[in-house]
């Protein structure tokens, strides 16, 4: 297992859909964040800084599932841990396990590919991950 970031939050009225529970596409909300949240502290580094010093666009989604196992509802305290499964030669893996009052909730997984533009024709094309990316990702 590779590099690790937990996070907490709370419910918000906004998360939710008419029945009270949340809508299941913030989930995936919920999972982007804890993403940028753990490359944040994996690196050490805010995203326009990643930016700039690695001259990325950007680490788009090319893979992302869940399991929803319960509902979470309004006002509820989550705990969300993120763990780095993967690290390929331009892309990573994340699995991500939602728990509600210690119970796992939701799992989700996504795969995150390592982003340029293209100086020829400007086009999004995967870039090998940095040797201390990669490091840093693994856990290492």
């Amino acid at each position: 297992m590779g590099f690790q970031f937990t996070r907490k939050l709370t419910i918000e009225w906004g998360h939710c859909d008419p029945a009270g529970i949340v809508f299941n596409p913030r989930f995936f909300e919920f999972f982007d964040w804890s993403t940028a949240l753990l490359v944040r502290a994996a690196l050490g580094v805010e995203k326009a800084d990643m930016v700039a010093a690695y001259g990325i666009v950007g680490i788009p989604v090319v893979d992302t599932r869940a399991t929803f196992l319960r509902p979470s509802r309004y006002g509820e305290e989550i705990e969300i841990v993120s763990s780095v499964t993967a690290v390929g030669r331009s892309s990573f893996e994340i699995a991500h396990k939602l728990f509600n009052k210690a119970e796992l909730a939701v799992e989700g997984h996504e795969k995150r590919v390592w982003t340029i533009r293209d100086a020829r024709d400007g086009r999004l094309k995967s870039q090998v991950l940095p040797e201390d990316v990669a490091r840093k990702l693994s856990g290492a």
